[in-house]
C-alpha cells in the first residue's frame, strides 16, 4: 500500500466535498472552543479529513459509499493504533444538521 503524504494531502484539499466545505467553514480559525483543526492532514500513512492534533481527534466526513466499508474499518483501526480517536459523521448529517454535529463533537471527551 502506498503511503499518503503531504503531496496527496495538498491535492485533496483542492477538491473537498460540500459537506467537508461546510464543516471546515464552521471549525476553521479556532471557531469551536478555540480548537485548532487541520484539514486533509497526513497521519499514519493516510490523509484524514479533519484533525485536532492537540487532542489526537480525527473527524471523518463520509458519503454513502463508506457504509459498511472494510477499508474504513481497517483505516480506523490503524489510526486508533497510532493513538488517535476517530469520529465519523455522514455527509447528510453535516449538511442538514451541522449544529448537532458540532454539539456531538463538543461532547467528545478531551484527550491531551
Amino acid at each position: 500500500m502506498k503511503r499518503a503524504g503531504t503531496g496527496t494531502a495538498r491535492k485533496l484539499r483542492r477538491m473537498p466535498s460540500d459537506a467537508e466545505k461546510r464543516f471546515w467553514s464552521a471549525v476553521r480559525a479556532r471557531q469551536v472552543k478555540g480548537a485548532k483543526f487541520r484539514r486533509r492532514h497526513p497521519i499514519a500513512g493516510f490523509v484524514v479529513d479533519i484533525v485536532r492534533l492537540e487532542e489526537k481527534l480525527i473527524v471523518e466526513i463520509d458519503g454513502g459509499q463508506h457504509a459498511g466499508s472494510a477499508a474504513d474499518a481497517a483505516r480506523t483501526e490503524a489510526l486508533t493504533a497510532a493513538g488517535f480517536r476517530v469520529v465519523r459523521f455522514w455527509n447528510n448529517d453535516v449538511l442538514n444538521n451541522l449544529s448537532g454535529v458540532l454539539e456531538t463533537l463538543g461532547r467528545a471527551p478531551a484527550r491531551g
